[in-house]
Order: structure tokens, then C-alpha cells, then sequence
């Protein structure tokens, strides 16, 4: 079957109906191509749906950008330092892949505009979302900004002479491979159907060479039913990053671990795989498209990947030290001296302890920094 009869097949039936139907025919698939269904099929897919509340307090998930307004703005301190240390250049493109709802954008762009007007003048920002519907809502919410915003897909992008490519939560949501190892052997988990029509998993054997590949390069070995994730796509897309970007930086933020503590049988000898529904874990194979699923993001592999294609660490660190040392502090005062109530105030005063203080949102989370000459 095509992949636009598989999507016309989704629309029509249900995603639940369609992923059952194919796994009649088909008999079992790998958890990474039922992984990718569930996320991004045509219309039917969590990020691909027009009727999805994703982010926010009646979503899934917060990210940092709807959390507080001091994140995009000490982001936008960040982007304007960068931006000197490339020469100040007359052109200068902001690229960001997998937009949210758009609130990072219109932080950024407005903070760069109010207090660093050469760097905002010379900016283009391009947004990378797959969602026609979400690519409408965030236009409009940044219709006042006018032609500095453009949409378009990474793949479809000129060469970024010099700029910034960002992603915000982006790579923990790239299908993966979950691997274990039986008897002394790699095998791989798929997805079938028990008696009742109900997703199950299954056992069998590696789907490609390249999952191999993978698990070897990050030279860890498994125990017996130790259970991990292996995302190809990591790669792949870096490989596009690099291939674009011909000077600057690539900033990702995202949680995740090193690969010695990723793969550390004795704390997670499960893995990582997570589902969300309204802030709380649910069941990874219940009601595919209807729930966040992710994996934690493999660093290790993540600047191995891009020291082969010339991306150099510049930075790595978590975010709530990122935050500090980028100008966060002095963003908290300069708000609140501006703010005209006290309810605003409350706001960022609560912001605030999201992102930087011990044990909240900002401590969870790392930013790796990598940059391109």
C-alpha cells in the first residue's frame, strides 16, 4: 500500500481502525513505524490532527515557552549575542522547527525588536510546522510582525549563509526502535493484536541493518531484557541541519542523558518510552493518536552525529543554568519594573521559579549548543 493510501485508509476508518486493519494484513509491525503513525499520520496522527489541545494547562504537556515569558526573552538576549559574535551580518535567519503554538516565536521576535533593534532588523524567521491548520492559528498570532515570518519546511530551505537553527522539545518525539536482548541476542519490539483486537507487544527480530548500526556506534552493551530506544531520525535530521546551515549555531533543547546513563540497566532497565494525557502517564499502545509519546534524547549520540558533519559543542548544559547564564535574572527585573499590576508581576514571579529554580521545570531539561564555521 502507498503511503497516500494508508493516509486515505486512517482518515476514513480511524487511526485505531486503520493501525488494526493493517496489522490483520500485515501481521505485526515495529514499534517505530507504529510510533510514527500514531504521532504523524496524514490528519489522523496526535501532532497532525486540526483538533488537538496539545500544549497548556487543558493540553498534555507545557513546554517552557507557554510556561513563561522570561524564556523566549532571555532566548532573544542569547540569539542577539550570537548575532554580534557572527560579524553582525546584514542577513541573518532564524530558524525554528516544531513552532508549539507559536508563543516563542512572538517572545523572541518581540524581545529582539524592543531592546535589540540591529538584530531583530536583520532577521528572517522560518517556521518548520506540519500542521496546516497550526501553521493558520500561529500566522495570525504573528500577523503583527509581518514579513519577518515566513513557513516553510526545513527539507525546503535554502542555505542559511548565517543564523540559528532552534528546536524546543522537537527530537524526543522522533519515532524509535525499542530493543532488547534475549538469550544473548538483539531482538526488537513490535506491536500486534491479542484475541480481543487489542494492541500487544511482540517480540521479533531486528528490522534493518541500520538499528544495529546505531546500537553498536554508541559502544554499550545490553543485559538480558534490558530494554532501550534507538531513533534513526536523530541522524537523519541533523544530517539536514548541517547540510543547510552553511555558518551559526544550532541551538536543541530537549530532555535526555548521556548514553552511559541512558542505557544504565540498574536505573532504567525499562527505558524511557512515556505517554502523556493531560499531565499524567498513560498506556503507550491505547489510543494511538490521542496521546504524546516520547523517548528521552540519546546527547551523546546527538553531538557524535554532529561532530561527523562539522557541528562543534560550543555549549552543553541544563537549562536552568543555560537560563542563568544568559541573561534570565536581569530579564525578571527588567519585566517586572514594566509590569503595570500586580497580577502580572505573579506571573513572572511564578515563571521564574519554573525555569531557574532547583528541582522545577528549568532543572529537567538541557541545552546543547552546537556551532558551525
Amino acid at each position: 500500500m502507498s503511503q497516500s493510501e494508508a493516509s486515505t485508509s486512517a482518515k476514513s476508518l480511524s487511526l485505531i481502525e486503520y493501525l488494526i486493519d493493517r496489522i490483520c494484513r500485515e501481521g505485526p509491525i515495529t514499534f517505530h513505524e507504529w510510533m510514527r503513525e500514531a504521532l504523524y499520520n496524514d490528519g489522523a496522527g496526535y501532532y497532525m490532527r486540526a483538533d488537538t489541545q496539545i500544549w497548556g494547562r487543558l493540553g498534555d504537556y507545557r513546554t517552557s515557552p507557554e510556561t513563561s515569558a522570561l524564556f523566549p526573552a532571555t532566548l532573544a538576549r542569547y540569539v542577539a549575542g550570537l548575532f554580534e559574535e557572527l560579524g553582525k551580518p546584514a542577513a541573518f535567519s532564524f530558524v525554528e522547527c516544531g513552532p508549539g503554538d507559536g508563543s516563542f516565536a512572538e517572545g523572541l521576535l518581540t524581545s529582539l525588536r524592543d531592546y535589540f533593534p540591529e538584530a531583530f532588523a536583520a532577521t528572517k524567521y522560518f517556521i518548520d510546522e506540519i500542521t496546516p491548520e497550526r501553521r493558520r492559528t500561529i500566522a495570525k498570532r504573528l500577523e503583527r510582525l509581518g514579513s519577518k515570518v515566513e513557513f516553510v519546511a526545513l527539507e525546503s530551505l535554502p542555505k542559511l549563509e548565517c543564523g540559528i537553527v532552534f528546536s524546543n522539545e522537537l527530537v524526543d518525539t522522533f519515532p524509535v526502535h525499542r530493543v532488547t536482548k534475549q538469550n544473548g541476542q538483539l531482538v526488537e519490539f513490535y506491536v500486534g493484536l491479542n484475541e480481543k483486537d487489542e494492541f500487544e507487544w511482540t517480540i521479533g527480530p531486528l528490522s534493518n541493518e541500520r538499528v544495529v548500526d546505531i546500537y553498536q556506534e554508541n559502544g554499550i552493551e545490553i543485559e538480558n531484557n534490558q530494554i532501550i530506544e534507538l531513533s534513526p531520525q536523530i541522524d537523519d535530521w541533523f544530517s539536514v541541519v548541517a547540510e543547510k546551515l552553511v555558518r551559526g549555531y544550532v541551538v536543541t533543547i530537549d530532555y535526555g542523558l548521556e548514553a552511559s546513563d541512558l542505557y544504565d540497566n540498574a536505573q532504567r532497565s525499562k527505558g524511557t518510552l512515556r505517554a502523556y494525557a493531560r499531565h499524567s502517564f498513560a498506556e503507550v499502545l491505547q489510543r494511538p493518536g490521542e496521546r504524546d509519546i516520547t523517548a528521552h534524547v540519546n546527547w551523546t549520540r546527538i553531538r557524535t552525529v554532529g561532530a561527523k558533519l562539522g557541528l562543534e559543542t560550543a555549549t552543553f548544559k541544563r537549562q536552568d543554568h543555560f537560563l542563568l547564564d544568559a541573561g534570565i535574572l536581569a530579564e525578571l527585573v527588567r519585566r517586572t519594573d514594566a509590569a503595570t499590576n500586580e497580577a502580572e508581576v505573579a506571573r513572572l514571579s511564578v515563571g521564574a521559579r519554573e525555569m531557574f529554580f532547583p528541582d522545577a521545570m528549568g532543572s529537567t531539561f538541557q541545552v546543547l549548543v552546537q556551532k558551525k564555521v
